[in-house]
């Protein structure tokens, strides 16, 4: 959640009154956000130079509230203090207007179509008669940077630029300077991508018609940016930047480009270089009485959300109060756009809607005024079928109500959620595939093992070549604008995640067993988003030898009888798949066949068996186990015993090769597991899981020096042949 700093003093005379900290945060709670510190600027200072001075009483107050990440009204004291204002019934909610004026006197921004390589769009809109004090400036500016951390992504989707008017003379032109030394078959072909069949490009800041084209050097691109008093070329003003704490983090939008964006005037006068800097000419001042905004964005939706929370928030300081002035933007094919739009958006609420969400039973006049303090103007009338319906007006100010949900939200919010009375929900029925999940939790907790919650996102590094896995682009959802490179994309496996927690806890006493049920993503053609959730189950076992090999019982007395061992504790042998011919000696006791049918990909340690001669595959030599009652016979089976145990617990028969009334194991190959030691697990026909020593590599990448072994398959495939 995004927090705003603002200070205490000024926020309690925008307010019209003073309240104690306590009166402030019920406020806040009420209206659902949060006061989440208390501090001062200077304290800031010195917790940041980690200075011990004390304090002193002169020092202005801040209050750090939190609010909600879509309310990008809040993000600065003028909405925040109007929102509590109507909130607690001070203000009427605003009524936004477009100044009235005629086509041929409206300012234009005219739009070259090869900007459409780049950053394709543009909305303005002009403030008249604003009026700047040194507070109110500040606000200006932080809220510009506020909405470029949040919904601008980091200037990658909206830029904005805002400019003096009075030092700048319109119409404006929004085009591309060729930036770099590119020949003349290579623009032609950059403009032709985009339709540029007779189109109009920028040579050295003159608009010439498109015959011969000439690439423009970053020597002829000149300006004076923002805070700075000498022209920069191009490359100068990009190797400048670079040092730049704050600016050098969006040098990446364009730098790469072979097109830069930029706005100019009737004078050819540089008015911005978006997304990275503005111009100094047009720079606005506390002086500036006509304010110039522009966005430039990749998303036009989000340059409108921008540019309205932008006017909406400081038209109130204006001469003609919540009164904007129009700018007609106009596109190279003809399409003209008047912005902004502060219309107000309608939307269609029953009664009945609400009051089911709230939980309350609410008066059709209750829900209006309770609309009215959360900035939504709701008129009632009937439906066709007789029942009361609300036409909620949203203003431009609200851009996160987006359904009706949404405004239920609100009414619940107004209401009090402390005064919706606590009852017991009527009874749910549980989705199957979470009841079922909830069971197999049940059952492998009961084996010993413990449950693990992992990230849904990981690297991509860590979804693919850590596990020796290749990408063929047909699986992984891949993230377009990730935070860090530790959530680059949406795991197609749970084993990364597990990996990792082993990697992170080696220190702990051995053997770790841990297990999570939880979805992965993979691409699906078939669903309308294009990829479609799997819910998994995994199991680890790590420790001084695979869990692969253990038994599961670590101690065995001679008075059971070899009859009483469950078959998934039989899976031995001696490091050679072991003919049906040989037995075994237990305590002295003869094992005898079918165990040998599933001694596949296990062996012995060399220290628990001794051979009464020489073994080969045919011979039907004894061992014997010499630790007395001590079973430590690496073999197959905590991991596979568990993969038993799963289906038993499910009722599905280990069956045949090729027999789909249950479940068999065949040889498999993935690249995450030892050759020779893993196995597929086909259940009724069709894959849907596989387990296996994890690889030495795999383990070397992930920092873990102990074996391990893995399970994972999809326990959707029970639901569905149980439907089927």
């Amino acid at each position: 959640m995004p927090t705003i700093s603002v200070g205490r003093d000024r926020l309690f005379e925008a307010l019209g009154r003073t309240y104690s900290q306590e009166e402030f945060e019920d406020l806040c709670f009420k209206f659902g956000i949060e006061l989440d510190d208390v501090t001062t600027e200077k304290a800031i200072i010195r917790k940041e130079k980690h200075l011990e001075e004390d304090s002193t009483e002169d020092e202005e107050v801040i209050y750090k509230i939190e609010v909600a990440a879509n309310r990008y009204d809040l993000l600065c004291l003028e909405g925040l203090a109007q929102a509590l204002r109507i909130f607690v019934g001070i203000d009427p909610i605003p009524t936004y207007t477009l100044r009235s004026i005629r086509s041929e006197s409206m300012l234009k921004m005219h739009v070259k179509h090869e900007t459409s390589l780049i950053r394709p769009y543009v909305v303005c809109a002009v403030l008249r008669g604003i009026t700047f004090d040194e507070a109110r400036y500040n606000s200006f500016i932080d809220l510009q940077d506020r909405l470029h951390q949040n919904i601008c992504r980091r200037r990658t989707l909206v830029a904005i630029g805002t400019h003096d008017l009075d030092t700048i003379d319109g119409p404006f032109t929004y085009e591309l300077d060729i930036v770099c030394e590119l020949n003349e078959e290579a623009v032609v072909e950059a403009l032709m991508a985009v339709g540029g069949g007779g189109v109009e490009v920028i040579v050295g800041g003159v608009v010439e018609v498109f015959v011969g084209v000439e690439a423009l050097p970053p020597s002829d691109i000149n300006f004076v940016p923002l805070k700075q008093v000498k022209n920069f070329r191009a490359d100068e003003l990009m190797e400048f930047y670079k040092s730049d704490l704050k600016l050098k983090k969006f040098l990446h939008i364009i730098e790469n480009s072979s097109v830069y964006p930029v706005l100019y005037d009737c004078n050819r006068t540089v008015l911005s270089l978006p997304p990275i800097i503005n111009g100094a000419h047009s720079a606005i001042t506390l002086k500036t009485k006509n304010v110039f905004i522009e966005c430039t964005a990749t998303d036009l939706t989000k340059a409108n959300v921008v540019l309205n929370t932008m006017v909406t928030m400081f038209s109130t300081y204006c001469e003609r109060k919540f009164e904007v002035e129009p700018v007609e933007v106009i596109y190279s094919d003809g399409r003209s756009y008047v912005y902004p739009d502060i219309s107000l958006y309608h939307m269609e609420v029953p009664l009945s809607y609400i009051t089911d969400i709230v939980g309350v039973p609410l008066e059709e006049n209750e829900v209006a005024s309770l609309l009215n303090k959360m900035q939504l103007h709701a008129v009632k009338s009937l439906s066709e079928d007789k029942k009361c319906t609300f036409n909620v007006s949203v203003p431009p100010t609200r851009s996160d109500i987006l359904h009706p949900c949404d405004v239920a939200e609100d009414v619940a919010i107004a209401y009090g959620y402390n005064e919706i009375p606590k009852r017991i929900p009527a009874s749910l029925n549980p989705l199957p595939l979470n009841q079922f999940s909830d069971l197999i939790r049940s059952e492998i907790a009961m084996c010993g093992f413990t449950e693990v919650l992992t990230w849904v996102l990981c690297s991509y590094k860590e979804d693919f070549a850590m596990l020796n896995r290749s990408d063929d682009k047909s699986t992984a959802v891949i993230i377009g604008n990730p935070r860090s490179s530790d959530f680059e994309v949406v795991r197609t496996s749970l084993m990364p995640g597990m990996l990792k927690t082993i990697g992170h806890n080696k220190d702990h006493p051995k053997p770790i067993k841990i297990f999570e049920v939880g979805d992965i993503v993979l691409l699906d053609e078939m669903k309308d988003v294009g990829a479609a959730n799997c819910r998994q189950l995994a199991a680890l076992y790590c420790g001084a030898t695979s869990g692969f090999e253990i038994l599961g019982l670590e101690s065995i007395g001679s008075m059971m009888e070899p009859t009483d061992f469950p078959r998934h504790l039989l899976y031995l042998n001696m490091g050679n798949v072991v003919s049906t011919g040989r037995t075994l000696l237990l305590n002295g006791r003869e094992m005898i066949p079918p165990f040998t049918i599933y001694c596949m990909v296990v062996k012995l340690d060399a220290e628990d068996y001794e051979c009464d001669g020489i073994i080969s595959d045919s011979s039907s030599d004894a061992y014997t186990l010499q630790r007395k009652n001590l079973i430590r016979a690496c073999s197959a089976n905590l991991i596979h015993g568990l993969v038993d145990r799963v289906m038993e617990a499910i009722g599905c028969q280990f069956v045949q090769s090729g027999d789909n009334a249950g479940y068999y194991l065949e040889r498999a190959d993935e690249p995450e597991f030892l050759p020779g030691r893993q196995a597929s697990i086909i259940y009724k026909g069709k894959r849907i899981g596989a387990f296996g020593i994890v690889h030495p590599e795999v383990l070397n990448n992930f920092d873990i020096p102990d074996a391990c072994s893995f399970v994972e398959l999809n326990i959707e495939s029970f639901l569905q042949s149980q439907v089927s």
